[in-house]
């Protein structure tokens, strides 16, 4: 008895040490679903749909994009720490949910530090400000001229309060000491709507949201947060031009719930590599004026750790509460 129940033992830790290569060998076998925390027609919504279509491609396997908008993205990274963590439901995060939430919000629905894990930055880019068609300033210098002529007068939209578009907004405020409104909405390609029809000034929106009406004359591009121009919009000057040393870069990245092997989050690294690997999804990114980062799950948990200690400190600068 002695015997058989030490070889049960064995048996037992070797199948629970085989168990989660098995499952990562197998993993995908079902449709995986990618929450995106806003709205379609953001920049988010668009960075997931290209890599979820290069990742099906690979998978052999459908993608869901789940868009679950609200609170500054809370909703959708509570969504995706209280799913199952078995790798089929992925969290699109941006940098602002996962960096600065914590602070901005008294009460958060889940810890983004203990219930998500990181996989890997996808892709990051530069904001852009921009500016109903027929908003008079021309350039920077002529709209902080006007705002300060103005104060409390001129309104901006952004995706929503704490996310990317505001804090980037936040950012070029405090570096240039005007006084304006901001209109929160329920993600990015609606406020991007209201500056179009004017009923927002300005935005300081993701460039990958915002390049095609720019090319198309509906938006009129005042400067990029990048410190050098970008080559998508070349005769857009950089803020920085005019506010030496200013710049704002934006990012998105996957993440999943707390307790996922890590062979299975191993398996999604390396595949989401590879999809930001293929020409087309470079030469995509290249287009939306944004670059494929694909750092490893330990670089990446580095990254939003100390990200997360910058925000801190500016969002106690600049009262970003929410009670």
């Amino acid at each position: 008895m002695q015997r058989t129940g030490s070889s049960a033992l064995i048996l037992s830790v070797a199948l629970f040490a085989v168990l989660p290569q098995a499952m990562a060998q197998s993993y995908p076998a079902k449709p995986v679903r990618v929450i995106v925390p806003f709205v379609a027609g953001g920049a988010a919504d668009i960075v997931t749909r290209v890599v979820s279509q290069k990742l099906g491609e690979i998978w052999n396997q459908q993608m869901i994009v789940d868009n679950r908008a609200g609170a500054g993205g809370n909703i959708g990274g509570e969504l995706a720490a209280r799913a199952a963590p078995d790798g089929y439901t992925l969290f699109m995060t941006t940098g602002s949910i996962v960096t600065a939430n914590q602070h901005i919000y008294k009460k958060m629905p889940f810890d983004p530090a203990k219930d998500l894990i990181a996989i890997t930055n996808v892709a990051s880019g530069p904001q852009v400000l921009v500016v109903t068609p027929s908003f008079p300033p021309k350039n920077i210098r002529e709209f902080v001229a006007l705002a300060k002529s103005l104060p409390h007068d001129i309104t901006y939209g952004s995706a929503g309060f704490s996310t990317q578009t505001h804090l980037a907004a936040e950012n070029f405020i405090a570096a240039t000491k005007i006084d304006v409104i901001h209109i929160p909405y329920k993600g990015e390609a609606p406020a991007i709507a209201d500056v179009m029809g004017g009923q927002v000034q300005f935005a300081t929106a993701n460039m990958a949201a915002a390049i095609n009406f720019i090319q198309q004359g509906k938006l009129r591009a005042l400067g990029v947060t990048s410190k050098q121009r970008s080559p998508q919009l070349p005769n857009v000057p950089a803020i920085a031009e005019t506010i030496p040393g200013f710049e704002n870069i934006g990012w998105f990245g996957l993440m999943v719930a707390a307790g996922t092997p890590k062979e299975i989050v191993e398996k999604i690294y390396r595949d989401t590599v590879r999809a930001l690997e293929a020409p087309d999804i470079k030469s995509r990114f290249e287009g939306l004026g944004m670059a494929p980062v694909g750092n490893s799950p330990a670089d990446f948990a580095k990254a939003i750790r100390e990200e997360t200690e910058t925000w801190g400190k500016i969002v106690r600068e600049r009262k970003l509460v929410v009670e």
